[in-house]
């Protein structure tokens, strides 16, 4: 009798959790190995950085989908339901598809894992699992190409044991200090692992430092380098109902009146290099326009600037670094007309909280401080303590539970309604928004 899939789901949740990395690649490679290394049955564009990683993985297969191949996208973390981050053709893997996968793949497993706890080692992680069973479900599909993004880092990441035709390297910032190093020196050299020989390398645009070394790592493995600002880019752009509309400049041709249904000027820029990617794999030359656009109104990125609901205004964002916070507040100032915005606004324990409620105080009029629901959150009381000190006492609340947060900043919103245009902006943790989602639904 086949195991319920919420049986199984409680069973790979309870392995080593994605926040925790032993840096190795033997388990994931011996596991795909039995399996008969599913990953190098299809071409793999392989995307990495700190900010973007998620809306570019996703334009890309949105674009190689209206070419109409198909299409296989692995994503991390999910929101709310692990099956969201296997995707075939633009929709999760069914849960008849997760479940017989995990049945072909869990003897394998089985194997690796009593072998690596006998070496003094431990099972396969959450993550590592759940790589094998994308590379596994995208080779049984057949899917005609793979769009892999990194879980953390680069070099030691589960996904590199594929690969990457082309790979992809979105922003670099801080983030995961602990695994990943202290400085955009060490971080930058971390991802440039993702960068096989002869690949096609896409950067999006780069400080100097972790531009350079990017740069090496390209020459060292024989890489082609596309850059953006130098290769590709964003030509123009303007703010539409819904969206933007923009005009790009790919490896091969210009694109003009490309409508893409996300906000922000960060967005802008991960359409470039989602489509200098998706030309560096189709190969030397210019695309349909038509298709482009095809792919990128179609596009969508859940979490990311979401409108749930309206009146008041409910968005939420899973920003989770300063980088990425400051990304969120120009956007919302951007692409927004807010007279007054309430925040919710929610951390892990090991994120820079004084570096995301910094950028954020700019475009926050009030925030109602509160906690993810995850082992590893920073308590409510102690993010109001901080935030107090740089918002000031006066437009700082604080409720434990979500659900009262988002009470209490709905509340706030109403109550201030006569000044009209209120919104309120929920933000700092995937887990955070998964949360927020479940609570709220997707009622527009």
């Amino acid at each position: 009798m086949s195991q319920s899939y919420e049986s199984l789901i409680t069973d790979l949740m309870g392995r080593w959790p994605e926040s925790r990395i032993e840096p190795s690649l033997v388990r994931i490679a011996s596991v795909v190995e039995l399996l008969g290394d599913p990953q190098r049955a299809y071409p793999v564009i392989h995307v990495t950085g700190t900010n973007g990683k998620t809306s570019t993985a996703r334009m890309i297969e949105s674009l190689l989908r209206a070419m109409g191949l198909r299409t296989g996208l692995y994503t991390s973390p999910h929101l709310i339901d692990p099956r969201e981050r296997i995707i075939f053709d633009g929709e999760p893997i069914s849960i008849e598809r997760f479940t017989r996968t995990w049945e072909d793949i869990a003897p394998y497993v089985e194997l690796v894992d009593k072998k690596s706890v006998a070496d003094g080692g431990i099972p396969l992680s959450f993550f590592e699992v759940m790589t094998a069973m994308a590379f596994a479900a995208f080779a049984d599909a057949p899917v005609d190409v793979a769009i892999i993004e990194v879980g953390m880092g680069g070099t030691w990441d589960a996904t590199n044991v594929a690969d990457g035709l082309v790979n992809v390297v979105t922003p670099i910032g801080l983030d995961h200090h602990e695994y990943l190093g202290d400085s955009i020196i060490e971080i930058a050299s971390e991802k440039a692992g993702i960068i096989t020989e002869g690949s096609v390398a896409i950067l999006a645009a780069q400080d100097v430092e972790a531009a350079e070394i990017l740069i090496e790592r390209c020459a060292e493995v024989e890489a082609i380098i596309a850059r953006q600002g130098v290769e590709f880019g964003v030509i123009e752009r303007g703010v539409a109902v819904g969206g933007q509309l923009l005009a790009l400049q790919g490896l091969h041709g210009r694109y003009d009146d490309v409508f893409l249904p996300l906000f922000g000027e960060h967005q802008a820029h991960n359409a470039a290099v989602a489509l200098a990617a998706t030309e560096a794999f189709i190969g030397n030359s210019e695309l349909d326009a038509e298709i482009v656009r095809e792919g990128f109104g179609t596009g969508t990125s859940p979490g990311r600037l979401e409108v749930l609901r309206r009146n008041p205004t409910i968005i939420v964002d899973a920003a989770h670094n300063p980088h990425g916070a400051k990304a969120l507040a120009g956007a919302v100032d951007d692409s927004f007309e807010f007279s007054r915005l309430i925040g919710v606004i929610g951390m892990l324990e090991e994120k820079d909280a004084t570096g995301i409620l910094t950028a954020l105080e700019p475009v926050l009029d009030q925030v109602v401080i509160t906690s993810p629901r995850s082992p590893r959150a920073l308590g409510a009381e102690d993010l109001a303590d901080l935030a107090i000190e740089i918002f000031g006492e006066e437009r700082v609340r604080c409720e434990v539970s979500l659900s009262a947060a988002i009470d209490t900043a709905i509340t706030v919103a109403e109550e201030e309604s006569m000044y009209g245009g209120v919104g309120v902006l929920i933000t700092g943790s995937v887990v955070l928004v998964g949360d927020a989602k479940r609570i709220l639904g997707d009622a527009r």
